[in-house]
């Protein structure tokens, strides 16, 4: 009996730690600022424990009675913590107050839990012993959550499918602990039955997962949901109206199929076209392959070498059929080379220089985004960039977040490039910014490639005229160790959408 309540210590932190890693991922999914989040999300639930500690000492009578009717809530309660966050985010457009409302509510439980479970070991392992083996087997199950929910977990069932499996894992130590002390329990039965009913919902909840969080994601988007995945990385959502494709990457649009030819366009040629003969391109993000569609028009180039963290976009759009017609094949193209990679650590590690370089990472919307538009990633690589190359470079709303575009314009000029901020009215966006960086003064190109929808020699011209209300404000850099970037775009976008 005493391993098998270790080994309840063991299950019982790790599912602690797995609501908590779960309400982190899934306010970073859908309000950005991982840093953020993760960290307000860890203290007030270690100050919930500690509340949650303290009120143990005033249960006095029936620990195992106790300790059992606190599982129970426990697994309930965490168990559909994240299915309530989502509908709560999708129906109510706020999650804050019900993500710290589980939070706390979640904390102060698992904060009664373990010192009952010392109280009742108490007669079974001598003191000296006891804190020992009850903190080895509650970091234990801390680490054991902490590897398997990003690996394994996150990826495979979702993060609503995971609280409920651990809210399960918590309804079977109740009914465990039942029938260990069935002999001594008063109202063994009801327990009993009190467990069986948790463990039912819970199971019926983890059935009926993919059809919650499909309810909840129709009313988060405005059209019919055609495609969800989840990845260690984010949550990735394809829809579809009529026809109208659009890609979502944790809750952010990242192109609509209407009008993303303007994007693309804009964000590759003027850029692409200024460089004489170039051969090697890098692209480091844009693993849905529209900006490397762009590329393959320039006969001259060689080769192209693509690096996006998240391996299921770039599969995605190599594999489905629909998604492949939009990027035209351009993955799965010869000339072209797929890594799976951190672009920061890929590109400290590669030795290559590329005569044009497209930067298509998500607007930093978070630190881990954010450090890919700090001076220390532009100084390096600036290191990769041969005498003629050209960088281009997405760059948020020039309008909607002003301080946000010039804070990237102004760090990549930080590190000793000419830069050439330039914008296009993307329908779907509204008004978009670039920024174009080389090691000599940027020059517009004089033509086009054929078959081009929207940009022109002319156009192309016109994208670099800024009018007053979109000319450059002052602005800090935004480097790896403030990333101040990121407070400025949340600050912005947020005006926005009040």
């Amino acid at each position: 009996m005493t391993w098998a309540l270790l080994l309840s210590v063991f299950a019982i932190a790790s599912c602690g730690l797995a609501y908590e890693l779960v309400s982190g991922a899934l306010a970073s999914y859908l309000l950005g600022d991982s840093v953020t989040q993760f960290s307000t999300i860890i203290g007030a639930y270690l100050f919930a424990m500690g509340a949650g500690s303290y009120v143990s000492r005033f249960i006095g009578r029936g620990l195992v009675m106790r300790f059992i009717q606190i599982e129970i809530a426990v697994g309930v309660i965490g168990g559909f913590s994240a299915a309530v966050m989502f509908l709560a985010f999708s129906y109510l457009g706020s999650l804050r107050f019900v993500l710290f409302g589980f939070v706390i509510a979640v904390g102060i439980l698992v904060g009664v839990e373990i010192p009952l479970l010392v109280r009742i070991l108490k007669a079974r392992i001598q003191f000296k012993d006891l804190v020992s083996q009850v903190l080895t087997f509650d970091y234990l199950g801390s680490l054991a959550a902490s590897l398997l929910f990003p690996l394994v977990l996150a990826p495979k069932l979702g993060l609503v499918r995971t609280c409920l499996m651990f809210g399960l894992l918590n309804t079977i130590v109740a009914l465990a602990t039942v029938w260990m002390f069935r002999r001594d329990l008063p109202g063994v039965r009801w327990l009993g039955g009190q467990c069986l009913v948790a463990v039912a919902v819970l199971t019926a909840g983890f059935a009926a997962a993919d059809r919650l969080t499909t309810f909840a994601e129709q009313n988060l988007y405005a059209d019919e949901i055609i495609l969800a995945r989840t990845t260690p990385y984010q949550r990735i959502v394809v829809t579809r109206w009529q026809d109208d494709v659009r890609l979502f990457l944790g809750s952010h649009l990242q192109f609509s199929s209407r009008d993303e030819y303007r994007y693309h366009e804009a964000l590759v040629h003027p850029g692409l076209q200024a460089v004489p003969q170039p051969k090697q391109v890098l692209v480091l993000g844009g693993g849905d392959g529209l900006a490397v569609r762009e590329i393959l028009k320039h006969p001259g180039v060689e080769h192209v070498t693509l690096v996006d963290l998240d391996g299921e976009v770039t599969r995605l759009f190599s594999t489905n059929t629909f998604l492949r017609s939009l990027n035209q094949d351009s993955l799965t193209a010869p000339p072209v080379t797929v890594v799976n990679a951190d672009a920061f650590i890929w590109l400290q590690a590669d030795r290559g220089f590329y005569d044009f370089v497209v930067i298509d990472f998500p607007d930093p919307t978070s630190h881990a985004l954010g450090k890919l538009y700090t001076t220390a990633f532009y100084r390096l690589l600036e290191r990769h960039l041969s005498a003629q190359a050209i960088v281009a470079v997405q760059a948020t709303s020039p309008i909607f977040a002003r301080k946000s575009f010039w804070c990237i314009a102004r760090t990549i000029e930080s590190v000793g490039l000419s830069v050439a901020p330039y914008h296009v009215y993307v329908p779907s966006f509204g008004e978009w910014g670039f920024v174009i960086a080389s090691k000599r003064a940027y020059q517009p190109p004089s033509s086009v490639p054929p078959g081009l929808r929207f940009l022109t020699a002319e156009v192309i011209r016109q994208l670099f005229l800024f009018p007053p209300d979109m000319q450059p404000v002052p602005v800090e850099l935004n480097r790896l160790d403030n990333q101040i970037l990121v407070q400025y775009y949340d600050a912005e976008w947020h005006m926005v959408t009040q």
